[in-house]
């Protein structure tokens, strides 16, 4: 064989060694791909698994009516996540199970209590009392009706994020905005030893002291136990009063937070050739400009919980409570509510407006001056924002 020949046989050697190795190479690469594929689509459906066990909405009646169904299906989990923990993923379900185990059990609404009348001495209240039950018993029907086609879910500890907890009446309040917070946080304050009248306690003691702790500051127990053992209460307001409220509160008066932040942003999308200066300082936002921004997928700002839905702050349907009070009747509810929980006899809720006291109230009529400004389009389009809110509490439903 001539050395031209050798020379040739060694160079398709090569090449065909080259050609292997390359194609090995690509092979071992589209492999390992693959298999890290399909590690991180099966670990997805473990948690979303586990999620999805964890996080279901129970209904009471679910847990009381199919005891051993459920019993059942727990411990048919557990088997089948014992059979897994030993195999594959071991550190994505050790992750997973530190994330979402305390929550397990966290199976809401809590039993519905009737409430303490013991300290209710006469017959005064009956009016209150049975204005009280209606109001209970409304919402849990509505909850019921709802909650069979939408299984809700939510994070315990943003479910208790609005809610103030006063121990030594054992009282847990959930704040709505411009429902009579203010006051509300006084009385708890006085209840608590904080302050020895409401009328001492001024209005930034109140919002920014942080004498008063909310019940997410709380560990699991400390939550659950005050969820069980506490007289809840919330007070809520007719939707549209509560909104136009709001915005005359924190877009009609010098205000250093919301006019920068929210009326600068507002301006900006929403004013056609606004002014250098509306610009610069974000004051002078209009009633329509605001609506806009509140029916904006694409807000360029926020929610804020002074016009955040009630049902997203205090959540009604996982949080049965105790106490339904409305801004409407605001005087006589207090007044009750103080007798139940057996506050001193002279602790009565105060009534002075905590800011822009000069200022008429809201009521429906200067709502309804407000609601002149806007399209019928965006009056029907508030409303339904505003839709669940005005279900849960039975508002009548505005002329839109």
């Amino acid at each position: 064989m001539q050395l031209s020949d050798r020379v040739m046989n060694l160079r398709q050697v090569f090449l065909s060694v080259l050609v292997f190795g390359v194609a090995g190479i690509l092979l071992f690469m589209y492999l390992q791909a693959w298999i890290e594929e399909q590690h991180t689509v099966s670990g997805e459906k473990l948690q979303q698994h586990i999620i999805n066990q964890d996080f279901k909405y129970q209904h009471p009646e679910d847990l009381t009516t199919a005891p051993k169904k459920q019993n059942a299906s727990a411990s048919q989990y557990k088997r089948k996540t014992a059979i897994t923990e030993g195999s594959q993923f071991p550190e994505q379900q050790k992750m997973t199970r530190l994330v979402f185990n305390p929550f397990k059990k966290a199976y809401l609404p809590l039993p519905l209590q009737p409430l303490n009348k013991s300290l209710i001495k006469d017959d005064r209240w009956k009016d209150a009392d049975e204005a009280q039950e209606k109001r209970r018993s409304f919402l849990i029907n509505f909850c019921k009706k709802y909650n069979s086609e939408n299984r809700l879910r939510t994070h315990l500890v943003r479910m208790v994020s609005r809610i103030y907890v006063e121990d030594r009446h054992k009282i847990l309040y959930c704040e709505v905005p411009k429902a009579g917070c203010s006051n509300w946080k006084r009385i708890l304050m006085v209840l608590n030893g904080l302050a020895s009248s409401t009328y001492n306690i001024s209005h930034d003691a109140v919002h920014y002291g942080k004498h008063l702790r909310k019940l997410d500051s709380y560990d699991l127990k400390g939550i659950y136990t005050r969820l069980n053992n506490y007289t809840k209460i919330i007070f809520v307001r007719d939707p549209m009063e509560r909104l136009v409220s709001a915005f005359r509160d924190k877009f009609e008066h010098p205000n250093s937070y919301y006019h920068p932040v929210f009326g600068k942003a507002i301006i900006k999308k929403y004013r056609i050739n606004a002014h250098e200066e509306a610009l610069k300082t974000g004051s002078g936002v209009k009633f329509k400009e605001f609506i806009q921004y509140l029916l904006d997928s694409h807000r360029p700002v926020g929610m804020d919980i002074h016009w955040e839905q009630i049902c997203k702050l205090c959540y009604p349907c996982l949080i049965n409570y105790d106490f339904i009070g409305k801004f409407e009747t605001l005087e006589e509810d207090a007044s009750y509510l103080l007798q139940l929980i057996g506050a001193p006899a002279e602790l009565k809720f105060p009534h002075f407006k905590d800011r822009h006291s000069s200022d008429e109230r809201t009521n429906a009529e200067v709502v309804r001056q407000y609601f002149k400004e806007l399209s019928s389009r965006e009056r029907q389009l508030t409303y339904e924002f505003y839709y669940l809110d005005y279900i849960m509490f039975n508002y009548t439903a505005p002329f839109v």
